[in-house]
Parts: C-alpha cells; sequence; structure tokens
C-alpha cells in the first residue's frame, strides 16, 4: 500500500496538487488493492470514445469492439448485418473511481437523446448504449439515467442491457487516436480535463464570511490546519445514508458509501466521492511525512490520507477532520441541489 501512498505524493507534485493523473501513473500501480470492474459504453465512433476514457483517472485499460448483436462473431465490415454497437470495453479501479462517475463522464461526451447517431456517423452500429455485467451495477446504473432524464425535454434513448456478444475490434481500430493523432474524432478529448460537474454552484466563502458563518473549530480547522480532538466529532460513528461536502463551500467530498468505522476517532472514507474533489500536499510538520488533503475548489484543510486503510477498498484511510465536513441526508440531497450525486449514495 506503500506504493499506492507513493503515487498519490507524485501526482501531488507532478499535478499542482490536483489528482488528474495519468494513464502512465496508474500502471505504474501494483495490483494490490485494485477492485477492477467492468463496462461495457457504446456512445457512437468507438475511436474517439477510446480517446476519452484513456485520460480517466481510474480506468486501468480499455479496448474497441462491437456488442450486444444478434450473433457471436462479426467484423467491422459485417456490422449492418449482424446489428452490433460499436463498443468500448472499459476497466476500471472501483477503489479509485465510482461507477457513476464513468457514467457521468459518458453521457457528457454523448447525445442521450440521438437515436442510432452520434457525431456525424448515422447508423444502428453508432447507436448509444450500457452493456453491463455485474447485476449489482443496474440499480446505479438506473438511478443515474433516472436523473439524467430530468435534464432533457426529449426521451433518452441509450440502451441499457447485459452484455452479450462482445467481439474485440481489429488492430486496426485499437488506440487509433495515439496511431492517428490527427484523425476523425466526433468527441472533445480535452473535456477529460475539465471539471465534470458546474463549478460555479460551489462558490467557497471570502474570509470574512468563513469568520461570520464558521464556528472557532471550523475555521481553525479549514483555515489554519489544526486538528480536532479525536472520538469529538458527530461524524464519527455515524452511519446514515448521503454525502459529505465542503463546510466552506458546500462541494461534495465524500460519500456515505466509502465510509467505515476506523477506531482512530476521526471519521474515516476509502476515497473521495469523485476522483476531482480533492487536492493534495505533502505534509512534512511535527517531524512527520504524511498527505494532506485539502478540499480542491476552497483550499479548505480537511485532514490527512494514511495506508492504513481496508486492503479489499484499495488500502487507503482519509482521516477527516468532521468539523470540515456537512452532511448532508440522502432524503434531502435532491431538495438541496444535490440531486445529480444519489447514484455515488444508493
Amino acid at each position: 500500500m506503500k506504493k499506492i501512498l507513493k503515487f498519490i505524493l507524485m501526482a501531488a507534485v507532478f499535478f499542482g496538487l490536483n489528482l488528474m493523473a495519468k494513464d502512465e501513473l496508474i500502471k505504474e500501480q501494483t495490483m494490490a488493492g485494485q477492485n477492477l470492474k467492468e463496462i461495457y459504453l457504446a456512445g457512437g465512433c468507438f475511436w474517439g470514445m477510446q480517446g476519452y476514457f484513456k485520460k480517466i483517472f481510474g480506468v486501468v485499460d480499455t479496448k474497441v469492439g462491437y456488442a450486444n448483436g444478434k450473433s457471436e462473431n462479426t467484423s467491422y465490415r459485417e456490422l449492418h448485418e449482424s446489428d452490433h454497437a460499436e463498443t468500448l470495453y472499459v476497466k476500471y479501479d472501483e477503489n479509485r473511481v465510482a461507477l457513476a462517475e464513468i457514467l457521468a463522464h459518458f453521457f457528457r461526451v454523448i447525445d442521450p437523446t440521438s437515436l442510432n447517431k452520434q457525431g456525424n456517423d448515422v447508423g444502428r452500429q453508432y447507436r448509444s448504449g450500457i452493456y453491463y455485467v455485474s447485476d449489482s451495477d443496474l440499480p446505479t446504473i438506473e438511478s443515474f439515467m433516472k436523473i439524467e432524464q430530468k435534464k432533457f425535454k426529449d426521451k433518452i434513448v441509450v440502451e441499457v442491457a447485459p452484455l452479450k456478444n462482445f467481439v474485440l475490434g481489429e488492430e486496426y481500430h485499437q488506440d487509433y487516436l495515439d496511431k492517428n493523432p490527427f484523425g476523425y474524432c466526433h468527441i472533445d478529448l480535452g473535456l477529460a480535463d475539465k471539471p465534470l460537474y458546474d463549478e460555479a454552484k460551489f462558490k467557497p466563502l471570502s474570509k470574512d464570511e468563513l469568520k461570520k458563518n464558521l464556528s472557532s473549530e471550523q475555521y481553525a480547522v479549514t483555515q489554519e490546519a489544526a486538528t480536532e480532538r479525536p472520538f469529538s466529532s458527530e461524524y464519527d460513528k455515524f452511519d446514515q445514508k448521503g454525502i459529505y461536502v465542503d463546510i466552506t463551500s458546500g462541494k461534495p467530498l465524500f460519500s456515505s458509501a466509502d465510509k467505515f468505522d476506523a477506531g482512530c476517532g476521526w471519521p474515516s472514507f476509502t476515497k473521495p466521492i469523485t476522483t476531482t474533489a480533492l487536492s493534495y500536499k505533502e505534509d512534512n510538520s511535527f517531524m512527520m511525512k504524511r498527505v494532506e488533503v485539502k478540499s480542491q475548489n476552497s483550499d479548505a484543510h480537511l485532514g490527512h490520507v494514511f495506508d492504513d486503510g481496508p486492503s479489499n477498498k484499495g488500502g487507503l484511510r482519509y482521516c477527516i477532520n468532521g468539523a470540515s465536513l456537512k452532511f448532508i441526508p440522502l432524503e434531502d440531497m435532491a431538495r438541496l441541489g444535490y440531486e445529480e450525486f444519489i447514484p455515488y449514495v444508493k
């Protein structure tokens, strides 16, 4: 697990303290602590789909192919007859990125209301679809789709079905945009480096507002990197469903789905709610070498991350001051403007 923590420090140094990691660094991690899952996404031309998802933190492998057709075999030239869809196989580490975030990226780069057409490509082979291999993924997919439909006037036509008849694409199509950087792509690959959610909704408080609205302990923790007394937070022994947001900006930071009782006296989590929720900084105070965790958009101090977390959940323990957090119950998330984060909880 020390290699994983070292990786976080490397990412903090090389990427401006923001964990926007690249595939090369991800692949340097050992397999220890990973929880590898698969999802298959049809989003039009698979060249652009692969180019985009290779840039997403937590995605460890991608391959293009053809899925959910009528036959067990097909090829690029036979798609009209076999009725397969151009599909991207995505292998991701669930301990680093949630399925809900993968789906949010997917919907960002497709038009989910366009039937059998994405970009300039038209035909059944360019239909959009989410093909799952584990029934346990279906509740997250259904929750996500229900919420997304509210954003569109027209009906979402993304096909949701168990995976069947997946055929690996020809070598010519694999990593096509790496081999042909100026090749056709209907997706803006630069979107992968931009915030996935509307950051304007989570505006950090000014210094004057912080002093006015925060308690003395909340201010000391978030602005002066103080540490609350162990076992003093109401969120330490706390297991309600919902999300934990930055007390200074309201930005979602952690999900109850990733919370566990570490017995250390502070609220503990195995990962942040999204891959861009936090920033990281090497902390050498008190003659110790630690990794400080901050809120990415407000720079508020939250706590530290250690490598003694549950091994089956990635091996990391985000040890967080409860004074830096505000809890939003699941039943109140839609009313309070956090509906799109519900799939991260369910």
